[in-house]
């Protein structure tokens, strides 16, 4: 729990992993991508401050005590979500699993939310995978990684009917939120399978669902934004925002965080530190403390109390049930966290609500 100058805090790490990238996970044969895979991570690690640097061998395999100090001891985290991914192309046991994740859950219960996944091109087995892993972890969400390789595809699409199948029986089985990880490219993976411009077509026939965007499509936020307005159901996941921008680029930071204010408002941004790659104690601490760095940024949202507890806990929060104890909710009249009308576009009355 964080707590700063009289200021109580609920904080939700909704993208969070606990992965295996040593070399006795990775597939023979694959050596190069998988190795080439976690380096990359690694190498975004940079952009945080030096002091949380990690050598690369830790990374690669951090241990169950690792992620629990610093998510939980000293990360300031009420609740994590973990958000898989599997690679199993590069890695024998996957790199970050349901199973692997909802077994540390199943260790310290109430702490961890262990969102599950799914691959349209696994067809009816993977239809099957997907109803046992609901029924089993109980989970409301999903990790969506468009760009993952299998079996000679070097990506898919939420347009894809084959993915549509997957979404009808998603949200039959209770699904409400859909993470879709869109923006910066990993190597050896390829960008056009990042792009955006699925989520708009998804998000339309699927009204139901909620779309947090993770990454909000970096570095190509004005399409995002633009996108984003429009769509009521579409959030944004600021995992690698404030990591990877907030100490390394942070007049870019600054754009980026008025552009999301603006267009998508402070009721559909939530914050996930992205662990391990970043540790979430000093990017809490640093959005707590952060402001626009002049009058340069005038014509954006202010930011307040309130929108920094909206985005650090209480929006992930609404999404998915999650109590919040009376001393850390809004007064009356800061807003409804996670309320799908406060984008620009679909407000009434606002000055652009023309656009939606």
């Amino acid at each position: 729990m964080y707590e700063k100058d009289g200021e109580k805090y609920f904080i939700v790490d909704s993208h969070m992993h606990y992965w295996n990238a040593g070399p006795d996970n990775w597939v023979p044969g694959a050596e190069q991508y998988a190795k080439g895979w976690i380096e990359c991570f690694h190498a975004y690690q940079g952009l945080g401050p030096p002091a949380t640097h990690w050598p690369i061998e830790k990374f690669m395999s951090y241990t169950e005590d690792d992620l629990m100090k610093d998510v939980f001891q000293d990360g300031y985290v009420d609740v994590a979500i973990f958000q898989p991914t599997y690679l199993t192309e590069w890695y024998k046991e996957g790199f970050n699993t349901t199973e692997k994740n909802a077994a540390l859950g199943e260790k310290h219960p109430g702490k961890f939310i262990a969102n599950t996944r799914f691959d349209p091109r696994e067809g009816d087995a993977g239809l099957k995978q997907l109803e046992e892993n609901v029924a089993r972890y109980g989970s409301i969400g999903l990790k969506l990684y468009t760009a993952e390789w299998n079996n000679g595809s070097r990506g898919w699409t939420l347009k894809d009917p084959a993915a549509y199948r997957y979404l009808e029986k998603a949200q039959e089985l209770g699904i409400k939120n859909v993470h879709v990880h869109k923006g910066p490219t990993i190597w050896p993976l390829d960008k056009d399978a990042f792009d955006v411009s699925d989520v708009d077509h998804a998000a339309t026939d699927f009204p139901e669902l909620n779309f947090i965007v993770e990454h909000v499509g970096l570095p190509r936020i004005e399409d995002f934004c633009f996108m984003a307005t429009q769509e009521p159901n579409v959030y944004a996941g600021l995992s690698v925002v404030i990591g990877g921008l907030m100490h390394a680029r942070p007049k870019f930071f600054a754009k980026v965080m008025g552009e999301l204010l603006f267009w998508v408002g402070e009721d559909k941004m939530t914050f996930g530190s992205d662990y391990g790659i970043w540790e979430p104690k000093w990017q809490i601490e640093g959005f707590v403390d952060w402001d626009y760095p002049s009058d340069e940024f005038s014509d954006y949202p202010r930011v307040t109390t309130a929108t920094k507890k909206k985005i650090l806990g209480l929006n992930a929060a609404k999404l998915y049930g999650i109590e919040v104890p009376k001393e850390y909710q809004l007064d009356a009249g800061e807003g409804a966290p996670a309320a799908r009308d406060d984008s620009v576009g679909v407000s009434s009355g606002s000055p652009a609500a023309s656009l939606g």
